[in-house]
């Protein structure tokens, strides 16, 4: 069924993307050396699952219910959108940092330390427990550098380095469980919307530096996702009945603006190094606003949901058997159907890409 569904939306896809779309191509050799992927629960492979004092976890059915080795602490009912782009670059599934029987050769395709709940800043998502911020992940990296040391010589080492791909996804989270909890939160009281949005594009362009001068040197970035158009704030009083929130959407947006030139400079300041942007914001507005042209038949609710359409995937909760049909799995986020699609279009589609898709960056 999945397989029928994907091949109806590809064509689709290359009726509505116009000439920026490429065909996906077979590749029999990966594309990358490796992947290394830095974010939060939308690229989350299970992180979390191996701390006591989190509750940001996805370890259970039915989570994980359309995949082949079920719920493994992704987000999900199956893949989640970086599980689809390694797919596409040709890398095998890439392994989870905590996960610790990937050592030794596991670890040569990338790892991913992606945390559920986390953020740019230390302290956000720290009401869920215990999460990895980014600077920790950044931290875990060089654990792994340290490893790839004991199977390398430095200068294959430094090849291999060069030739893998850095994917960040953060700053939603900074929004989305901080500076829209005051109740919990001091951000919102201390720094204004711009404030705010320049206080984390300084620390996320630390970290990115910091990943660049221990060898890595492409990178993809992804914009902040429309927080104001998940199930948990549109099917709250917070939102307009069927709407996205805009308040929610324009304090992304402020942290957003800020990415392209840092994206522009990055790229000016450090030659021999490519730095490239995915409009996620915008992908994710256009596939919205076409739901039902991608088969989709439900934009706004969740699949997997208890208590109407903002409800949390608890355990044993029954989801929608129509799951394909549905842009979110959860409260918060997409099902494998949509991840395919953004997957799709990130990888290749030049029009949600700034300044190379990932696809080109690969051949650079």
């Amino acid at each position: 069924m999945i397989t029928e569904i994907m091949g109806t939306r590809l064509a689709i896809l290359l009726l509505m993307s116009g000439a920026g779309f490429i065909i996906l191509e077979a590749t029999a050799e990966p594309q990358f050396t490796a992947m290394y992927v830095f974010g939060d629960s939308l690229t989350d492979p299970g992180n979390n699952i191996y701390f006591n004092y989190s509750v940001t976890k996805a370890n259970y059915w039915p989570y994980g219910i359309d995949s082949d080795i079920g719920p493994t602490g992704r987000f999900c009912n199956g893949k989640t959108l970086v599980d689809f782009i390694g797919e596409f670059l040709g890398l095998p599934l890439i392994p989870s940092y905590a996960d610790t029987a990937a050592k030794g050769a596991d670890i040569l395709s990338g790892v991913n330390y992606a945390s559920a709940g986390a953020g740019i800043l230390e302290e956000t998502g720290y009401h869920f427990g215990r999460v990895i911020p980014l600077g920790e992940q950044v931290s875990n990296f060089k654990t792994t550098l340290n490893q790839l040391r004991n199977q390398m010589q430095e200068e294959e080492l430094s090849n291999y380095l060069a030739k893998a791909i850095v994917f960040v996804d953060m700053g939603a989270n900074d929004y989305l469980n901080n500076y829209l909890l005051p109740h919990l939160y001091r951000s919102m009281t201390t720094y204004s919307p711009q404030q705010f949005a320049d206080l984390l594009i300084n620390l996320y362009t630390g970290h990115i530096l910091e990943l660049q001068s221990l060898g890595l040197r492409k990178f993809f970035i992804a914009e902040a996702a429309p927080i104001g158009c998940i199930p948990f704030i549109i099917g709250s009083e917070l939102a307009p009945s069927g709407k996205c929130q805009n308040f929610s959407n324009n304090l992304v947006q402020i942290f957003n603006s800020r990415l392209k030139p840092l994206v522009y400079n990055l790229n000016s300041d450090h030659p021999g190094s490519v730095f490239t942007l995915g409009s996620s914001y915008q992908l994710f507005m256009d596939l919205r606003d076409n739901a039902e042209a991608y088969g989709f038949m439900e934009k706004d609710g969740a699949c997997c949901g208890i208590g109407g359409r903002k409800g949390a995937c608890l355990p044993n909760t029954v989801p929608c058997s129509n799951r394909d049909e549905y842009i979110f799995w959860d409260e918060a986020h997409p099902t494998q159907a949509t991840n395919w699609i953004l997957a799709t279009w990130i990888y290749n589609n030049t029009s949600y890409t700034f300044p190379v898709s990932i696809q080109q960056m690969a051949r650079m």
